[in-house]
């Protein structure tokens, strides 16, 4: 696709498509309107198409919805698109929605006010159209990312959409805020209009570039149940998950019917999700050990059983899913939505032989253990760690979890750790951030030490200082005075509005 006609001067991603879009409106205001138009006007601009109506072809849905006010399910596009329009797939949906900045600032007031409170207030979070165990997923997201996230549930809950874009302005916009089902709030400035609309598609171009890279394969054999009794790796897994339990990395899982009551849920998206997913090498089967996918059943990764692992030995050949090898005896559920990354980013870094220090002689890769959460690092001591960054199109352009684009983003950012081509290096860890997303870890093997132990560790002992803000675009690491590298971003010198 050529996209020499663009205004940004921001990097691209080179595997952009041609979408097909349409236009659905739903509960309009003059500037709704013209926002809508001027991101229709962009798209047209950049060869891609318009429809009049959505039909098979059509990739994605841009819609309306009313701030603060909940729409009627028989009313949401989410879960009536296929049937009203007789498609064959659900497209995906962009609700706009328009706030005046006194709105807006007012939402985020309310919840900065009432965030502070422990045990949280039903009261407080009282609005319409939620379930009335709302309150709950309200405060604990809110803990975690801070009266933005709050607000971007509710408004999640209110339109039934999961990627909204919320337009804050009067007459005109000021901004817009892109929030998505991993709880992602990048901003799109308003200071000059045509590199606003043209931000705003060009996000949305990004995201329906990409594919989700979930549909695993068993292969082989099962893995005999007095086989999987004797490996290591899966103890340490469960030690491990009620480590980081203790340090808080995982937040409680999302489910969709504590938030907002709707019919058959499982028919447009997962009923719940869970944050964050890892995984360590297992040397005597040459398999990654790996959490399943929070989307298919409840997982709490703070106390995790045989259940919920799963063994992973490749990636297929079209990089849509992962390879992977059942147990005889346990629960089979598939692999977390980061299982293709997680296993496909060794294959840039070298193998290691384990020596005599290791109870097994064997070539593994050069990275133990992997550890994918939604959180941020404020600061970590280089001396121990390594920072590998993106792409720069990634800081711009945001990818979302089970993707290709995040896969390829995150495999080539740690091709290109020093710390782990050269197995000798001293720094042990490597990690890289996902904007909007989250942070992803390399650990590497420490003879006496256990899967993952060296990152607990570390976060206690401040070498990695983990943080529940996750930056939302451009982010450097800059020293200070003791020597520590400690995040900057666009943000710090951003307005709210």
């Amino acid at each position: 696709m050529q996209l020499e006609t663009t205004f940004t001067v921001k990097p691209l991603h080179p595997w952009l498509k041609r979408i097909h879009i349409s236009f659905v409106p739903g509960p309009m205001t003059p500037m709704l309107e013209s926002v809508a138009d001027g991101i229709l006007r962009v798209l047209r601009r950049l060869g891609h198409a318009v429809q009049e109506t959505p039909d098979n072809r059509t990739d994605a849905i841009i819609t309306t919805a009313p701030f603060g006010q909940p729409l009627r399910w028989r009313d949401a596009l989410l879960f009536v698109a296929r049937r009203r329009f007789r498609l064959r797939h659900t497209p995906t949906l962009y609700t706009l929605v328009h706030a005046r900045p006194d709105e807006f600032l007012g939402l985020l007031d309310h919840f900065r006010r009432v965030l502070r409170k422990e045990p949280p207030d039903p009261r407080d979070y009282d609005f319409p159209g939620l379930a009335p165990t709302a309150y709950k997923v309200l405060f604990e997201q809110g803990r975690r990312g801070g009266p933005i996230l709050a607000l971007e549930r509710l408004l999640q809950a209110q339109t039934k959409s999961l990627r909204v874009i919320l337009v804050v302005g009067e007459d005109t916009p000021l901004a817009a805020y892109h929030f998505d089902l991993v709880g992602a709030f990048p901003k799109t400035r308003a200071d000059d209009i045509d590199l606003f609309y043209e931000d705003i598609a060009l996000r949305m171009v990004t995201t329906l570039s990409t594919r989700e890279v979930t549909q695993h394969r068993v292969v082989g054999e099962p893995i005999p149940k007095h086989v999987w009794d004797e490996l290591e790796a899966p103890k340490a897994m469960q030690r491990a998950a009620r480590e980081l339990g203790k340090r808080n990395f995982f937040t409680q899982m999302v489910r969709i019917s504590d938030l907002v009551h709707v019919p058959a849920i499982s028919d447009a998206v997962a009923s719940q999700y869970s944050e964050g997913c890892f995984a360590t090498w297992e040397p005597k089967i040459d398999a990654l050990i790996a959490t399943v996918t929070g989307s298919a059943r409840p997982v709490d990764k703070d106390n995790i059983t045989d259940d919920d692992l799963a063994v992973i030995v490749g990636v297929r050949e079209d990089g849509r899913g992962a390879l992977v090898r059942h147990v005889e005896g346990k629960r089979n559920d598939p692999p977390s939505s980061e299982a293709v990354e997680m296993y496909d980013m060794d294959t840039l870094l070298p193998r290691i032989r384990l020596g005599p220090e290791w109870p097994i002689r064997a070539e593994v890769p050069v990275v133990r253990s992997k550890l994918h959460g939604h959180r941020g690092i404020a600061a970590y001591d280089p001396t121990k760690v390594e920072y590998v960054p993106l792409d720069d199109a990634y800081y711009h352009y945001l990818v979302s979890c089970a993707t290709d684009a995040q896969a390829r983003g995150i495999k080539a950012a740690f091709a290109r750790s020093q710390a782990l081509q050269n197995p000798d290096d001293p720094r042990l860890v490597a990690f890289t951030v996902l904007p909007g997303h989250g942070v992803v870890m390399a650990e590497k093997w420490v003879p006496g030490k256990a899967p993952f132990q060296i990152l607990w560790e570390f976060m206690d002992e401040g070498t990695l200082v983990v943080d529940s803000h996750v930056p939302q675009g451009p982010m450097w690491y800059e020293p200070d005075e003791e020597g520590r590298m400690v995040l900057r971003t666009e943000e710090d010198e951003w307005p709210v509005v």
